[in-house]
């Protein structure tokens, strides 16, 4: 009989407080290799501080991360800043909202920045961000710089930075919210295709039912403890 494979993540008894007011109250959460999984709840109810504990962009105030890879377990909540940014950029991939791409930059200059930053060779790496550029539909815009692509094409960008390192994990905070209902339709078959369509693991805060319909699993927040969990598909 063999063994269920270990979650790519999971936390336990997560809690974090800002002053007096209780953002997380206790939540256990997982999501598995090449599983996605979408955070729902109203604003306030704790979406964001969820996601930025489970990356390690906020340490909680008690309970665990652990992150799981094919070179082991590692407790994300027991790392230093130090360490935590080391798997932010290596391990972790982000997308926002804004996409948070840096205008002065041209397209394949700001997917390549992340593995530059791990000290890849430049042309090596804008080499494999113009692999990554072109399998999610962009190539040929390589040189053009944010301000002169449409919305999706910078959100493509964005998830094109998310995956050049390799990242296990992937997180993506409203990736579709200043976008159509069309353009949003095609951002998320781009940024499933590109995560879970790899075996990658995929967590999207959204507000939006219908990106949440194309995640494997909903877990639904209200006054940071989870309500309501369901699978979707």
């Amino acid at each position: 009989m063999t063994s269920a494979p270990a979650p790519a993540l999971a936390a336990s008894g997560l809690s974090k407080s800002y002053g007096s007011s209780p953002a997380l109250a206790g939540v256990d959460f997982r999501v598995d290799p090449g599983d996605s999984v979408a955070i729902m709840g109203a604003s306030g109810s704790g979406k964001t501080t969820l996601l930025h504990c489970l990356a390690g962009i906020v340490a909680p105030d008690a309970g665990t991360v652990v992150l799981t890879t094919a070179s082991g377990s590692v407790d994300v909540t027991r790392l230093g800043e130090a360490g935590r940014s080391r798997l932010r950029r290596e391990e972790f991939g982000f997308v926002f909202q804004q996409g948070l791409l840096l205008p002065e930059l041209t397209a394949v200059e700001n997917v390549a920045l992340p593995l530059m930053l791990t000290g890849a060779d430049r042309r090596a790496a804008e080499q494999t961000a113009a692999m990554w550029l072109a399998a999610l539909g962009l190539a040929g815009f390589e040189s053009r710089r944010i301000g002169e692509l449409s919305g999706g094409q910078a959100q493509r960008v964005a998830i094109a930075r998310a995956q050049t390192t390799g990242a296990s994990v992937v997180f993506a905070d409203e990736p579709t919210g200043a976008l159509d209902s069309a353009t949003s339709a095609e951002v998320m078959d781009a940024l499933i295709r590109s995560t879970t369509g790899r075996g990658r693991s995929l967590v999207v805060v959204t507000h939006d039912e219908t990106v949440a319909a194309r995640c494997s699993r909903v877990v639904r927040l209200a006054d940071g403890r989870i309500v309501d969990e369901v699978a979707s598909r």
